[in-house]
């Protein structure tokens, strides 16, 4: 496969996804923190944004360390997604009301609140775990059980972004 239709396979998999465990370095810089957050990918603009509020320690976490990591999983189709990046909060109200969906007020009253800011993820590299889907792979499995042939289980791939 060429580097290109892999970078397309993990932009199709944040896309098809949509839901990341965003992955910080805590305020002393010694632990790692994971939250689910909504991910909004970009592919011309090279970028993933996310909706945050300002009040919530994951902003200050990535004004001291702004590596982050995001893990993405769709347990039901075996595929899994990880991307390594850098991260900013910006205080953009535009990009706000464009990522803006009724879902948000379960955080916030609405898109003109102070305290939403945009988190926005540089990705700079992607591994991606891509099977055929739970049953093909089980099948595989138990076919790999009886005759102790070794399988594939699908497609594993280092993109860089």
């Amino acid at each position: 496969m060429s580097q290109r239709h892999d970078q397309d396979r993990v932009w199709d998999l944040v896309d098809s996804i949509k839901f990341a465990m965003l992955v910080t370095h805590d305020g002393d810089g010694d632990q790692l923190r994971a939250r689910p957050m909504h991910a909004h990918g970009i592919r011309e603009e090279d970028t993933i944004y996310f909706l945050t509020d300002r009040r919530h320690h994951k902003d200050d976490e990535i004004q001291v360390n702004e590596n982050v990591c995001l893990a993405f999983a769709d347990t039901g189709g075996q595929r899994y997604l990880s991307i390594t990046g850098t991260a900013t909060v910006l205080d953009d109200r535009k990009r706000v009301h464009e990522l803006w969906s009724p879902t948000n007020k379960a955080f916030w009253d609405d898109e003109n609140d102070p305290n939403i800011r945009v988190l926005r993820v540089r990705p700079g590299m992607a591994e991606f775990w891509d099977s055929p889907g739970r049953i093909v792979t089980t099948v595989k499995m138990a076919a790999a059980a009886l005759t102790g042939a070794k399988i594939e289980f699908g497609e594993n791939r280092k993109v860089v972004l």
